[in-house]
């Protein structure tokens, strides 16, 4: 069923080094601040959202505050964007 791997001396040629793109385990636990809301949703929306995340072994709820998030982050005035500075009045 298995095939026994051989191992050789042979040099493995040019190396490539890849640089640590992974986030710090501090930046793993970090939850984003988030508000409990009720809200009534089409019940063909939520049967959709729940197979999909089903199917990605994730949570339905999650994918809709992401989706939702965004949804914000796209609709946002450049200004309000996480990460961008605030425009002084004098730079508009």
């Amino acid at each position: 069923m298995s095939t026994k791997i051989k191992y050789t001396d042979e040099a493995f040629g040019p190396v490539k080094l890849v640089r640590d793109f992974l986030p710090a385990p501090d930046e793993l636990v970090l939850k984003e601040e988030t508000v409990k809301v009720t809200i009534s949703l089409s019940k063909a929306s939520v049967d959709f959202f729940k197979q999909e995340a089903k199917k990605n072994h994730t949570q339905y709820q999650k994918m809709i505050r992401r989706l939702l998030d965004a949804y914000t982050l796209a609709h946002q005035q450049p200004r309000m964007r996480p990460g961008r500075r605030k425009q002084r009045a004098s730079n508009r």
